[in-house]
């Protein structure tokens, strides 16, 4: 634990004036036995993350998993006197951070793919470098000539080529392989000859509804680029491929998640074989933090007549919330449906470019009936804001066909909600919707939506300071494997808002860190009706807790992405100790 383990450092200062004298606490017995031995945490920043404006306590006490004392600590001391005392020297305890929107199983998937990530996640600026990448993930993982290779991660925007690769400079790379590389966005990728082949693109293939196939100049050929719905065929069969490594990486990847904070994950679009995959390692006791998966759209109505699956109810830390629908795609990769066209040139597109619904407006009023009349909660992709009128549209459609408040607490979640009006907004806070932002945008491509979009609906990317104004309980993500997984870092993109070239992005969305952190603590909580289990540090809550170095209350608002997770614990036991990672080291 901390007071035995972590070296000593630096300590920090409460925060001014904020200290709270209110006691949280339940009737316990004085004294305990060893097998209920509580742990009292003190001499710290502890931030219980349940008040308007920040506040500390001095002590917490956990026993059995759960908060029992939130208070003064002398009271703490003498009412738990058999407790293990932990010192934080200083540093910060904050309820777990919630991931409110990335892709478990894309995380794990991509422990078999190769990465094409650009700077600072990769090291890819080139196509060249793509493709040599590509030739030396075959040769170093003796990969035979049939079987397929898939990359992850690139994106044109940031290669010095400023465009996609083609199916031909794939061909030639990796001649004998089918090749699928998929974009950073997600929402797009790129296939050589031989995968065009085996999913039956071919010169006759039309475009699909919600898609597009990208051909070579003044022909039908197809160039390797496949968008959107057109797509799916790749990624489906991705996916049955890498499904079979999935138990070899599961460990992994919930590591990668609980070295950055976080207790609760999310899988944000999951099938049903992926659910019971999910489900088995739960049942297998393997589950280290919690796991959230949200079931695909197109398998809504089978999804509800099955018995055997329940939704929102946790199964030995698994847990189906509710259902992804897609209603758009990328405003970096122009795919995203807006209301005003594009500024730059969009590939496959002549004039009035504004992007691609992925859904036709009645196709998404049926799919908000059904749910809306299953009382399955909904959470939509939608990046534009004409997808976030389509999205509002079905939510009138669906009420009012079944004769429900349009204000009913259903907690319907707009994902990304990237350019969001602020009449939509306002709609949201009426409607009891609620928006998920995506503020790694400002960083990532912060430049590119100027250049695509202008300074204006650049500028009000992921509005968080406006939803606060109006008291919506957003929330704030990673989409990974779109952006790293770190809410240390979606924290300091929120309240910074700088892009890569170091331009803000909407100075006046700045968020205060406290802002932040509540996008990631108490309102990712409450967008998956957990509020009464977990978000904040009160009694009778979930012990699920993360103790960071320093304070992003107080330090630089510059230097919050510098902050390292000294521990995350989970009900009570520590599933990640980073002083454990430095004795491992030295050994």
């Amino acid at each position: 634990m901390i007071k035995k383990i972590i070296p000593t450092l630096v300590s920090l200062s409460l925060l001014a004036g904020c200290s709270s004298n209110t006691e949280n606490t339940v009737s316990v017995e004085p004294k305990v036995t060893q097998v209920n031995k509580a742990h009292l945490y003190y001499n710290g920043n502890i931030i219980p993350m349940n008040t308007t404006e920040p506040s500390t306590v001095e002590a917490l006490v956990e026993r059995k998993g759960r908060i029992v004392y939130v208070g003064n600590l002398a009271k703490a001391k003498d009412q738990f006197m058999d407790s293990e005392q932990i010192d934080l020297e200083g540093r910060t305890l904050l309820p777990g951070f919630i991931d409110a929107h990335s892709h478990f199983g894309m995380v794990s998937n991509t422990m078999g793919q190769v990465d094409l990530n650009p700077p600072p996640v990769g090291n890819i600026s080139s196509i060249d470098q793509m493709l040599s990448a590509l030739k030396n993930y075959k040769a170093e993982n003796n990969i035979a000539d049939g079987e397929w290779i898939y990359g992850w991660g690139y994106d044109e925007s940031q290669l010095s080529d400023k465009r996609h690769p083609n199916k031909r400079e794939l061909d030639k790379a990796l001649p004998n392989n089918p090749v699928y590389i998929q974009h950073t966005s997600g929402h797009m990728g790129v296939a050589n000859s031989l995968a065009l082949e085996k999913m039956k693109v071919s010169a006759a293939t039309k475009n699909p509804e919600g898609g597009m196939i990208g051909r070579l100049p003044n022909s039908n050929e197809p160039n390797g680029l496949v968008q959107e719905t057109a797509m799916y065929p790749f990624v489906g069969h991705m996916l049955q491929v890498l499904n079979s490594k999935q138990a070899e990486f599961f460990d992994q990847t919930q590591d990668v998640y609980a070295q950055k904070g976080i207790t609760t994950a999310q899988d944000g679009m999951t099938d049903r074989e992926a659910i019971r995959f999910f489900q088995s390692q739960a049942d297998q006791g393997k589950l280290k933090i919690d796991l959230v998966s949200l079931a695909g759209f197109s398998e809504l109505e089978s999804n509800l007549k099955d018995l055997d699956l329940t939704f929102k109810t946790y199964n030995n830390g698994f847990k189906v919330q509710g259902t992804k629908i897609i209603a758009d795609g990328s405003p970096q990769g122009k795919t995203a449906y807006f209301t005003q066209p594009y500024l730059t040139k969009v590939e496959g597109c002549e004039k009035d470019c504004t992007g691609l619904p992925s859904l036709s407006q009645d196709t998404l009023n049926d799919l908000f009936k059904l749910a809306y009349q299953a009382d399955n909660q909904l959470f939509i992709h939608a990046n534009g804001d004409a997808s976030i009128d389509m999205v509002i549209k079905a939510h009138e459609y669906a009420s009012k066909a079944l004769n429900q408040a349009l204000d009913k607490d259903r907690r319907t979640v707009v994902i990304h909600s990237q350019f969001v009006r602020p009449d939509q907004l306002e709609t949201f806070k009426k409607y009891n919707i609620e928006p998920s932002f995506f503020t790694n945008h400002a960083y990532f491509w912060g430049d590119v939506h100027l250049e695509n979009l202008g300074k204006k609906r650049a500028g009000f990317l992921s509005p968080i300071a406006s939803a606060d104004k109006l008291g919506l309980k957003y929330t704030n993500h990673s989409d990974a494997t779109v952006t790293p997984i770190d809410p240390l870092f979606t924290m300091w993109t929120a309240v910074n808002r700088l892009s890569r070239s170091g331009k803000v992005i909407g100075s006046e969305e700045k968020t205060s860190p406290y802002q932040a952190l509540k996008s990631v603590t108490s309102h990712a909580a409450y967008q998956l009706f957990e509020e009464d289990k977990k978000g904040t540090l009160e009694v009778g809550k979930i012990a699920d807790f993360v103790i960071l170095d320093r304070n992003p209350l107080t330090i630089k608002p510059m230097q919050i992405r510098d902050i390292k997770v000294v521990q995350t614990i989970k009900n009570g036991k520590p599933v990640y100790d980073a002083t454990q990672e430095v004795a491992e080291t030295a050994k």
